[in-house]
């Protein structure tokens, strides 16, 4: 008896669905950075344990803004069950409750000043392990059969009294066994997760995933002119069918990183375009010189891998009318110091800035560094080592000899720091 039972207890936890949705986790909070209205917010969906139940939303400002109002629609992708509300964009905000009834795909919608963004997501629950019930349902049976042997030895029967007794050893033996394996097997999917597609499931996908997006990178209108707004537009396609790219996972906080520079590197931003329809990203921004421009977005689908994408376009203008453009908030005590002073291709080197104040985590970092070559044909991202202290450090092997233009971020208070400078690299035979 004691064998069978422990046999059905490693089959219950062997037939545990592991799972399957990639970069989903029931409970931890969501966070997707989102340029809207000139602000930098990030918009913060706190994990929720139970539905029907609240769930909470903030908007944190990374750039200036007094108290920005955010409007906000939740909405239920399954039956369309919609609720509103409203938030204030501030450095540190106040959650709003809104009430979730169900869960699986909901959308949120924001509008900002004359700007609206709609962004896909999942409400999670955990499920309670199938362990538990075997646990829980052991020490039921076990506790009943311990009674009932009890009651038959009160009265003189020995032989029913064993086997009760015997099995109530069982079941509390089989509820044992499960406490002890049940952290090696891999957690199931929680509620409200992605099914898992057919040939994933089979394992005929298992080994390529999804294929890269394919990016149309427009402007609206198509030729802009300097000084004046304009509409920078991604439309994400599938290759292999032709459908609308709507899977992009948050990567470091965000659908998608996209970096703005003029040819000369005079201009620069960093932003994160809001997901306006179906495989569509737009961003408004305004380029206070003309010329050529060029465009890096960085982007994960799906079960799929990280790309990135290029593009370039024009803004016309009087050239005469040229002037250095600075991100807002621009402005550093010290220049970053590198190490060696002169770094080799190929080898890494040590950039290490002094920070204006206090550093906040902005994209779950404490710094980022950007880094393109001259001719716009080669992008670099990467983040800060951790370090602690005032100053911010990283460590970054530029791939080939040449000038590169590079620019570091970090946030303090209620705004973002760039840091514009320029770095030459030389080849690996002039290193001695």
């Amino acid at each position: 008896m004691i064998r069978v039972l422990c046999l059905v207890a490693v089959l219950v936890l062997a037939c545990a669905t592991p799972a399957a949705a990639h970069n989903v986790a029931a409970g931890t909070d969501l966070r997707i950075a989102q340029t809207i209205a000139g602000a930098e917010l990030t918009v913060v969906i706190k994990g929720t344990t139970r539905v029907p139940g609240p769930l909470r939303i903030g908007v944190v400002a990374f750039e200036p803004v007094a108290e920005l109002p955010v409007s906000l629609e939740l909405r239920s992708v399954a039956d369309g069950r919609t609720v509103k509300g409203a938030a204030t964009a501030a450095p540190e905000p106040a959650y709003t409750e809104l009430t979730v009834e169900r869960t699986g795909p909901h959308e949120l919608t924001l509008r900002a000043g004359n700007e609206t963004a709609v962004l896909p997501f999942r409400v999670l629950v955990e499920r309670a392990a199938a362990g538990e019930l075997v646990v829980y349902g052991g020490l039921f049976v076990a506790g009943m059969l311990l009674v009932g042997g009890v009651l038959t030895g009160a009265l003189s029967r020995r032989g029913p009294a064993m086997l009760l007794a015997a099995g109530a050893a069982a079941g509390v033996t089989v509820a044992a066994m499960v406490l002890v394996f049940e952290p090696m097997v891999p957690a199931g999917p929680p509620d409200g997760a992605a099914p898992v597609p057919q040939t994933r499931a089979s394992g005929a996908q298992a080994s390529g995933g999804r294929p890269f997006a394919q990016a149309r990178v427009a402007t609206v209108p198509a030729r802009p002119a300097a000084g004046e707004e304009f509409t920078l537009r991604l439309d994400l396609v599938d290759g292999s069918t032709g459908r609308p790219v709507d899977d992009l996972v948050a990567h470091h906080e965000a659908l998608a990183h996209l970096v703005v520079t003029s040819e000369d590197g005079g201009y620069f931003r960093h932003l994160h375009p809001l997901r306006t329809a179906p495989g569509r990203l737009e961003v408004r921004l305004r380029a206070d010189r003309p010329g050529r421009y060029l465009a890096h977005a960085e982007l994960e689908r799906e079960d799929s891998g990280g790309q990135l994408v290029t593009a370039a376009f024009g803004v016309g203008g009087d050239p005469d009318g040229k002037k250095p453009a600075t991100e807002p908030g621009t402005g550093s005590p010290t220049a970053p110091l590198l190490r060696p002073v002169v770094p080799v291709a190929g080898r890494p080197a040590t950039i290490e800035l002094g920070t204006s104040g206090a550093v906040r985590p902005w994209l779950g970092m404490a710094g980022h560094l950007i880094v393109r070559n001259q001719d716009g044909s080669f992008l670099g991202h990467v983040h800060e080592m951790g370090s602690a202290g005032p100053r911010l450090r990283f460590t970054y092997s530029f791939p080939e000899a040449g000038r590169y233009l590079a620019w570091v971020q970090y946030a303090v208070a209620d705004r973002i720091v760039t840091v514009p400078f320029t770095v030459e690299v030389a080849p690996v035979e002039g290193a001695r």
